[in-house]
């Protein structure tokens, strides 16, 4: 179910506490010269979506929180970011509504790597505040991981950022929005195991870089790799995935 259809009786009536709430986190920022600003609100709007679609009687999905933390991309002209200590309030407050609805499983499914960091700060303060309400948070690449590898063509380095796989997704989702004649390869170059990159990739070290030190065109990846229909192998396979794990949630 979507909650945006429902009016107030309706979700009274509806009993949150039997349904998993599911918040989207998304972002608006830079992606590349050949992306939308909305890339990741459009993708992992679609993602969830998708699951409410399977899990219809299961799911309550709210609207995408589109702001997300993305101070790292200010350099780039478009890019819209909030600071991090407001949003983790951000997070805290709109979990506080949830829990008031009377949900007592929430999921936060991610579409923005620089909103990672803060939501998990803000899950300590939801334990420490609601201790009888679950939270989970994830990001649906490390959900899809098993997916994202079969389908992926590009070597390590690949998956990045407007890169491969959000590019084929844009496609399959929106192709008048994607600029493929701009689409070009850029980000780190770097091959030791601290400073090498992928989506698919967790770096040993802890590091923060301002996205233009790493990349003059926004990218990260290799976008000119993308296809609609590698897109549309993503997205369902993706999607197929993060269902998986609500359906082990809904038993803890």
């Amino acid at each position: 179910m979507l909650l945006e259809n429902l009016s107030w009786p309706e979700v009274k009536r509806l009993k949150p506490a039997s349904k998993i709430l599911l918040l989207p986190l998304g972002s608006f920022e830079q992606h590349g010269p050949h992306l939308p600003l909305t890339t990741d609100t459009d993708i992992v709007t679609a993602v969830a979506r998708g699951v409410e679609r399977k899990r219809t009687n299961r799911i309550l999905c709210l609207p995408t929180l589109w702001p997300g933390h993305s101070t790292h991309h200010l350099f780039f002209p478009g890019t819209l970011s909030v600071s991090q200590a407001p949003y983790i309030q951000l997070i805290i407050e709109l979990c506080r509504s949830a829990v008031n609805l009377g949900a007592r499983k929430v999921f936060l499914l991610n579409g923005h790597g620089g909103n990672d960091v803060p939501v998990r700060a803000a899950m300590r303060e939801l334990k420490s505040q609601f201790p009888q309400t679950r939270f989970v948070f994830a990001s649906y690449w490390t959900l899809a991981a098993n997916t994202i590898r079969s389908v992926r063509d590009s070597g390590q380095g690949g998956l990045g950022h407007a890169c491969e796989m959000e590019t084929s997704i844009m496609l399959h989702l929106c192709p008048e929005r994607v600029r493929m004649e701009l689409a070009r390869r850029d980000g780190p170059k770097d091959t030791d195991p601290y400073r090498k990159s992928d989506m698919q990739y967790g770096r040993p070290i802890y590091f923060v870089n301002e996205f233009h030190e790493v990349s003059k065109s926004g990218t990260i990846g290799q976008p000119e790799l993308a296809t609609s229909a590698k897109g549309e192998r993503f997205l369902e396979g993706i999607v197929e995935e993060v269902t998986a794990f609500v359906d082990e949630f809904a038993k803890w």
